[in-house]
């Protein structure tokens, strides 16, 4: 792939490095598209979600910093998001707001930036608040409040509780099996960013808060077991098994 886009880069800057040229090449680089495609679906949250919204499926190649901007990074692999095509095509279309002083980009970066830092998620309105001018910068961008989204967001939430419980009580019964499909079903879901932050407030006032009283429990063992490859004290048979995504 980079003999490839290293080939596509030179035909933009041979045609004088226009906007023009950078689509004409992107449009004609047909496999190197379907390589890019490939790679950031692997990477992608959930079973293949856009990494802005994280709702929908990622169908498009983004360029974070728009190729009518920067031609030459029209091939550069750390420029590629994958995304759906409201939030490609409807929403971020070429906006790339810069910060007037020092021309840093004011959008969170999914390939560099940790959303938390930037991004507070109220889960029971499902509603997203900045901590950061990054954080409201993308939430105008991307449209990262719009109804579907909140909605969305606090229904999820509902959902991970009570697969959390059920993946606890199936735990605690030695149903191995069970549990193992409970944990990749979770991981898979859309929203890991709500998932995420059910997972922050273990062993907080919060947790006691959440519509289920078995929660505090369940979720505390489920953040004590790594991500990849959760290992379960069998509390009938006294010992240990192992559940791993690929079960």
């Amino acid at each position: 792939m980079t003999k490839l886009c290293d080939f596509r880069t030179e035909k933009i800057r041979e045609a004088g490095a226009t906007s023009q040229a950078a689509h004409e090449q992107w449009k004609a680089a047909k496999a190197a598209r379907i390589h890019i495609k490939g790679l950031l679906e692997q990477m992608a949250p959930g079973r293949v979600r856009c990494m802005y919204c994280l709702d929908n499926q990622g169908t498009d190649i983004d360029h974070f910093e728009p190729k009518a901007r920067t031609p030459l990074r029209t091939f550069c692999w750390d420029n590629h998001v994958l995304a759906c095509s409201y939030c490609n095509s409807n929403v971020k279309r070429d906006l790339f707001p810069c910060d007037p002083a020092t021309g840093a980009c004011l959008l969170i970066d999914p390939t560099v930036d940790d959303p938390a830092d930037h991004l507070k998620l109220l889960l029971k309105s499902g509603e997203l608040k900045w901590r950061t001018s990054k954080g409201r910068r993308s939430i105008e961008v991307f449209g990262l409040n719009r109804p579907m989204l909140r909605q969305g967001r606090a229904d999820a939430c509902g959902v991970f509780i009570s697969e959390i419980v059920r993946w606890h009580d199936q735990v605690r019964l030695g149903k191995v099996e069970a549990a193992t499909r409970t944990a990749v079903r979770l991981r898979q879901s859309g929203f890991p960013d709500v998932l995420r932050t059910l997972e922050g407030v273990a062993g907080t006032p919060l947790a006691s808060v959440l519509e289920d009283r078995y929660f505090p429990e369940a979720l505390a063992a489920w953040v004590a077991i790594p991500n990849c490859q959760r290992v379960i004290p069998s509390m009938r048979a006294g010992h240990t098994v192992t559940l791993s995504a690929g079960s």
